[in-house]
């Protein structure tokens, strides 16, 4: 299984014969083009246009929650909240947990507080799990750790946050340095893409940033 960046929330998990995007972007909100790529199914945390641009993609669109299975994948979605104040700011938000070559990747979408015993529950064990840590939108990086702590992963991607370099519109968020910090995982240089398997998996969790 690969995992590519494609931008903000959004990445390419490739499998050995299905593709996924999740959260595709509007570039006129995030301020940089959306990378052309192909996929067979598109996954959409949340109805905000940095998040469920799914233009005329023809594919397999999951927008909520319950369970599906799509060319050799499983995928869950567990309803939360885009806030801390149950929804009443910015409303309801997807969690996905996908199964992709016997791997388990959580794409945590904007998740906008801690995880209850009930999410948790239903999110179940995680191998690489997909985290937003730019804050103000969605959880901040102290609040990311404990979600990290919560889940208990094998990887830990960061995203949702303010790109190092790049033109972006969300200058709001913060820079990933800061989850890095609260991770001790400073030193981590980031790299192009994510290659593993379920027997490839580290033993302790582990950062990985993607550029």
């Amino acid at each position: 299984m690969e995992i590519y960046p494609l931008g903000h929330s959004s990445f390419k998990i490739k499998g050995k014969n299905t593709t996924i995007i999740t959260d595709p972007y509007d570039p006129a909100m995030v301020g940089h083009k959306f990378p052309k790529t192909e996929a067979d199914i598109m996954t959409v945390s949340h109805h905000h246009g940095d998040h469920d641009h799914v233009g005329d993609f023809a594919g397999f669109i999951v927008d909520g929650p319950g369970e599906y299975e799509v060319g050799g994948v499983t995928i869950f979605g567990v309803a939360t909240f885009h806030d801390d104040k149950n929804g009443a700011e910015r409303g309801v938000n997807m969690v996905y947990n996908l199964v992709i070559d016997g791997v388990k990747v959580c794409h945590l979408g904007d998740l906008g507080h801690k995880l209850t015993d009930a999410q948790l529950e239903k999110i179940g064990n995680v191998d690489v799990l997909l985290i937003p840590v730019g804050g103000f939108y969605t959880i901040d990086a102290k609040t990311a750790a404990a979600v990290v702590a919560q889940l208990e992963p094998r990887i830990v991607i960061p995203m949702h946050y303010l790109p190092a370099g790049k033109p972006v519109k969300l200058d709001k968020l913060a820079p990933v340095t800061d989850f890095l910090k609260e991770m001790g995982a400073e030193t981590v240089q980031p790299q192009s893409k994510l290659v593993t398997s379920k027997d490839k998996l580290p033993e302790t969790t582990t950062v990985v940033v993607l550029k």
